[in-house]
């Protein structure tokens, strides 16, 4: 198949978005969300496996898109970053057997395991991507604000430059102490830096940046400028 056979950028994300958001799998993540029991997911499967492909091709195209400011991008493989759609209830309260979502987790050097990387949340009405580190263990916590306690000036200028704050506005403060750690003063210069638990940044995508086309341009520039905040942290925890 040559190239000018092949749908455009714009015919792919909005047949994923149809998928999601239009068609007829948004009424099963409607669905699935008031039966969400293995008997349900069972009959309706096959949507379910069509629609994966579609993220799979989704993925695929963001990375090759990012591997223009990061050549490991090339190296991503889409479908090991789709995360799966089963829930791990074994500790937790709600028992629901099936996310209602769609998830993709990755690093440039590959899947998002542990350690610094971007996710990316798909779900009619709460879309987002995200990079960072998310509630790193506490040994790499330590690591980082110490690295953050060093090298204040260098950090500040990354949650500070334009291209951060154009895409994410500032570091998310839902995981936070109230209080200063115990290692650092309550006066210390950075404190309420020092006092998160999680260092990322947030990027909404409305259902209309979606059908407009520009999920993948969107994400792609969410990508770059999380990778300085990606660079220092991996940097830190590397110590």
């Amino acid at each position: 198949q040559t190239p000018a056979n092949e749908p455009d950028r714009e015919s792919k994300v909005k047949s994923l978005v149809q998928n999601l958001l239009d068609g007829n799998f948004e009424e099963v993540l409607k669905a699935l969300a008031k039966n969400n029991n293995r008997e349900w997911f069972a009959l309706h499967k096959p949507t379910y496996e069509i629609a994966k492909l579609e993220v799979i091709a989704f993925a695929e195209k963001i990375f090759q898109a990012s591997a223009a400011f990061d050549p490991n991008y090339k190296n991503l493989l889409a479908p090991k970053c789709v995360m799966r759609i089963y829930r791990d209830v074994r500790f937790s309260k709600n028992k629901a057997p099936y996310k209602t979502n769609f998830g993709i987790a990755y690093a440039s050097e590959g899947k998002l395991v542990g350690g610094t990387g971007c996710f990316i949340h798909i779900q009619p009405g709460a879309s987002f991507v995200a990079g960072g580190y998310y509630l790193p263990s506490s040994e790499d916590l330590k690591k980082i604000r110490q690295e953050i306690d060093y090298n204040l000036a260098e950090f500040e200028s990354i949650i500070q430059a334009s291209a951060f704050k154009k895409q994410f506005g500032s570091l998310s403060i839902e995981d936070k102490l109230k209080t200063a750690p115990r290692e650092y003063p309550k006066d210390h210069l950075a404190i309420e830096l020092l006092k998160l638990k999680s260092f990322i940044g947030i990027k909404p995508l409305s259902d209309e940046i979606l059908c407009s086309g520009q999920a993948i341009k969107e994400i792609v520039a969410a990508n770059k400028a999380i990778a300085p905040l990606r660079a220092f942290l991996a940097n830190a925890i590397k110590a």
